[in-house]
């Protein structure tokens, strides 16, 4: 008798549709264990958090019902439902916009259903209480006071007061100097649609002084669409516009190594992408320089190093070394330049004797880039940056003695084309400049495996037009002599456009 009166208390047996399932008689749970698994699976909840936390099944409906009921509508008094304490200070809030925040929420039914026997009761009758078709009928709600505590140090009172305003107001401006501390007062209130507008004015509003801080948010609450939109932006402005400003120096290693090894990366050249790697760590060991330094000063600071050990061999260097090897340092094949790479003895000796060695190669073998396979990874790169005031711009380039003009051109608002033509050396505007102290290759064709890519950024989003990988003979003919035409339409601007190609065996 006693054990059939502990399992009645437990469980009883009751007809639910047109089965006979075992099911919960009271309070908490109204329904069935096959039901209740079937409300989980469709809320997203973990059926054996359920069972421990029944409050979590009923969050997401009552939020519907407000957001549904409620929504755009004014409150209907002036006299609050809730008296928030947060962070010293006592906010008033109303039950319609309170719900929308599922931290509020959980803390107000907490603090509702304190002490009583059957808490679900109490829902149910805040809800029907609440229905806008009893108005009439409605009885006025327990106020309550609730408490949250917040410890993050990013949450200002003007933030949680923005955010807190949004539960009541769609279009709240976010302004810039804020939107950190906004994004962490949604991510705490877990208001999902305030969370979104942060990342959304975050993605937009990416410039030097705000990538690293607005990355180590994305990377802090896991939010994917805003690392990547920093890791996209920083892959086109590394080289142009932050290589050249003192916000380099908080550029994160980890972000910084995810950008080199991107075949997205724009670089005017792979010796200017080495020079602004050169400057980011140069600002990493002077912290007390606040302006940028000119490269001769970058160049004799790594020369001070005693010459019998360079930079990435020391021990301040050894953690550097992933970084640089993702730099393509077999494009970098002017003299000077390479003199440079020798003379600031920041590279292993091996490392300069194996491109030396393949720039000997390839000059004697008509230009063949024999240890180069992948365009993706391996090509040598040269860019353009095609801004508002430019309609036709080109740039000359050298590589093994064979000449090339990189081009684009603007035929109205939004339509351009970008292409790379072979120079005959004596056709050079300024032959004794442009190749003095260079090889010239006399061949009158050389096989080229290519692809020209043109990125722009539209209302946030990344534009991107591309050329297949073409393997293509450039002669000296006007025939020959032409690539394939990259022609794009965009109302993007600037344009990064970058030419990446191989020299195969021929």
């Amino acid at each position: 008798t006693i054990m059939s009166n502990t399992h009645k208390a437990r469980l009883e047996r009751r007809i639910a549709g047109s089965t006979n399932r075992w099911r919960f008689p009271k309070q908490p749970f109204t329904g069935d264990l096959l039901s209740l698994s079937q409300m989980c699976k469709a809320l997203s909840i973990d059926f054996e958090e359920a069972l421990r936390n029944p409050d979590r099944l009923y969050i997401p409906q009552i939020q519907k019902f407000f957001c549904e009921n409620f929504k755009n509508k004014d409150i209907q008094s002036a006299e609050a439902d809730v008296i928030l304490e947060c962070l010293g200070f006592k906010w008033e809030l109303h039950q319609p916009q309170l719900f929308q925040s599922e931290t509020l929420a959980k803390l107000y039914l907490k603090a509702l259903t304190q002490g009583t026997t059957y808490p679900l009761r109490e829902l149910e009758e805040l809800l029907r209480a609440q229905s806008p078709k009893k108005t009439k009928e409605k009885s006025p709600a327990k106020r309550m006071i609730i408490s949250l505590k917040i410890n993050d140090p990013q949450v200002t009172k003007v933030a949680f007061a923005t955010a807190l305003k949004n539960l009541y107001m769609s279009e709240v401006e976010i302004n810039l100097e804020d939107v950190l501390g906004v994004l962490a007062s949604a991510h705490i209130l877990q208001f999902s649609g305030l969370f979104q507008r942060c990342v959304d004015v975050m993605i937009t509003r990416l410039m030097p002084s705000t990538i690293n801080s607005f990355y180590k948010a994305g990377c802090k609450y896991k939010e994917e669409q805003l690392t990547t939109a920093c890791e996209k932006w920083l892959e086109m402005n590394l080289v142009p516009l932050v290589g050249t400003q003192i916000h380099l120096r908080k550029i994160p290693q980890d972000l910084l190594h995810k950008v080199l090894k991107s075949p997205r990366l724009f670089t005017f050249s792979e010796f200017r992408l080495l020079k602004t790697m050169l400057l980011w760590v140069f600002l990493q060991l002077n912290y007390k320089i606040q302006a940028i330094p000119t490269h001769e000063t970058v160049m004799t600071f790594f020369k001070s190093f005693p010459e019998n050990c360079c930079f990435l061999d020391r021990d301040i260097g050894q953690s550097l070394r992933p970084l640089f090897l993702c730099l393509r340092l077999h494009g970098i094949t002017k003299g000077n330049d390479l003199e440079v790479l020798r003379y600031i003895n920041f590279f292993p000796e091996s490392w300069l004797n194996r491109i030396t060695a393949n720039h000997y190669h390839a000059l004697e073998n008509g230009g063949d880039m024999d240890q180069l396979k992948d365009l993706n990874t391996q090509a040598v790169r040269f860019g353009l940056l095609f801004n508002q005031e430019n309609t036709t711009y080109s740039k000359m380039i050298a590589v093994y003695g064979f000449f090339f003009k990189i081009t684009g051109l603007k035929h109205d608002t939004t339509s351009y084309s970008f292409y790379m033509q072979r120079i005959k050396h004596t056709d050079l505007e300024s032959p004794f400049v442009a190749y003095e102290h260079k090889p010239v290759s006399l061949r009158a064709a050389r096989l080229v495996k290519y692809e020209i890519r043109a990125q722009a950024l539209v209302d946030g989003k990344w534009q991107e037009f591309r050329t297949n990988q073409i393997i293509q003979k450039f002669g000296l003919t006007k025939l020959s002599c032409k690539s394939h035409i990259l022609k794009i339409q965009t109302v993007g601007i600037p344009i990064y456009v970058s030419f990446a190609f191989i020299f195969p065996p021929s």
